[in-house]
């Protein structure tokens, strides 16, 4: 779980970087350069002799998690704040946790519960009013939340049923898939007129790329095969609270203190649920 934590805090901070940076910039653009400078990282570490069906897979499910995610992800910020995309990520959870057990063709229905509990908490974080444009916005949200909750799981299921250990000579992959999506993108959708960067931008898409994408990436499926599904799901919601403290301490966004120490705590309830209390009754029910 500590590589789930660490990717948390490294995430935390590219809602802002993109809010207040990159908001001008062509969506598709934006993702096509981020996936590409991060299957450069992995390409010295691909394995050629790996298992055709297994990283044909790995591309799929890099094409969906990354690629169409982050189209969906990137143009949601044409309609919303920072703090409004992380409001809208907080039925990640349910589609992680619903979408693995339809892998293992089952239904953990107390699962539910301790997601639930972390979606509560991330709702009463940012609980209030929001724009007008929302409906497109949540639209968008929901199409990245299902992508990345599907990535997840299907890369989890894989893993678990092939047993692939060298995981950083199979993630290149992954970024393989993610980057035929979204040239694909760029060339039938991208808007030529706002593919300009300044230095600035430049170098946020370059930490993007190489920490956010694939050394973040890797971490964060690597750490989720780590855990149980509950776990994953719950840890994507504590990205909510860190990412509204990003933006309220380095950009001086305005924030609900008190909703955001209740929602954090609630969260962290929901986690402490879930370990102590669902693992423990699934495990006696055995």
């Amino acid at each position: 779980m500590n590589k789930l934590i660490l990717v948390t805090l490294i995430w935390a901070f590219s809602f802002s970087l993109i809010g207040e940076y990159l908001k001008g910039v062509d969506s598709s653009f934006a993702a096509f350069l981020r996936v590409v400078l991060a299957l450069i990282c992995f390409l010295p570490f691909m394995k050629k002799d790996v298992n055709l069906k297994l990283a044909f897979a790995i591309s799929a499910i890099g094409a969906v998690q990354i690629g169409v995610m982050y189209l969906f992800y990137y143009a949601s910020f044409k309609y919303l704040s920072v703090a409004e995309v992380a409001l809208f990520t907080i039925f990640t959870p349910f589609y992680v946790t619903i979408i693995y057990d339809i892998f293992k063709a089952r239904f953990r229905y107390l699962y539910l519960i301790s997601v639930a509990i972390a979606v509560f908490g991330a709702f009463v974080i940012k609980f209030g009013a929001i724009n007008g444009s929302f409906i497109s916005g949540f639209l968008l949200l929901q199409g990245a939340n299902l992508c990345f909750g599907a990535g997840q799981s299907a890369y989890k299921f894989m893993l678990e049923k092939y047993g692939f250990k060298e995981q950083k000579e199979l993630f290149g992959y992954f970024f393989v898939g993610a980057s035929l999506v979204c040239a694909l993108a760029f060339l039938i959708y991208g808007d030529v007129s706002k593919i300009s960067l300044n230095l600035k931008q430049i170098c946020i898409i370059i930490w993007l790329g190489v920490g956010a994408s694939a050394f973040g990436y890797f971490l964060w499926n690597k750490g989720a095969c780590e855990v149980d599904s509950g776990v994953l799901a719950i840890m994507n919601n504590a990205l909510i609270p860190a990412a509204i403290i990003v933006n309220l301490v380095f950009w001086g966004k305005d924030s609900d203190i008190s909703k955001l120490i209740l929602g954090g705590v609630i969260i962290y309830i929901s986690l402490l649920v879930h370990k102590k209390f669902i693992k423990f009754y699934e495990s006696k029910s055995v």
